[in-house]
């Protein structure tokens, strides 16, 4: 919400989020709680654990899905939390969904855990390329390594 609101104050300035960070980083705000460079940050360790958790699923549709979230999130998001965040990581864990409602709820109509494997394949293709490069516009711009606040 705060990059949507950062870019609607104007449009035509904030067209992008290079331009975005590159405004917080000329004011020095950009280490901010609030900054919209900290919301990009965490919005890329959010589809990090994502991409990690669906690279998991497309190679065993069968793997018990806490454990493979519980995985997912140690690589991708606990090293940036604290104390506190990580243990409301380890109540929301118990409120995951097995395997088959988890699939079943990505599925569309009528479609077949091959196709919903396919699917994750496919959208696995396009994140890769696209985190790639927002970590490099995080690492330029110096937030890339920002804990929790």
């Amino acid at each position: 919400m705060r990059l949507e609101k950062m870019w609607e104050s104007d449009p035509l300035v904030y067209s992008n989020l290079v331009e975005i960070l590159r405004k917080e980083a000329k004011e020095g705000s950009s280490r901010k709680p609030k900054s919209c460079s900290r919301a990009a940050l965490w919005l890329t360790r959010a589809m990090d654990f994502t991409l990690a958790l669906l690279q998991r699923l497309v190679k065993d549709m069968s793997q018990n899905m806490e454990q493979a979230i519980e995985e997912c999130y140690n690589l991708t998001i606990k090293p940036w939390h604290g104390w506190i965040s990580s243990a409301a990581f380890k109540v929301a864990l118990k409120l995951v969904p097995n395997n088959n409602t988890f699939i079943n709820v990505l599925a569309a109509k009528d479609e077949t855990h091959q196709m919903v494997q396919d699917d994750i394949t496919s959208l696995i293709s396009l994140l890769i390329p696209l985190l790639s490069q927002l970590h490099s516009i995080l690492e330029l711009y110096e937030v890339s390594k920002l804990k929790s606040p």
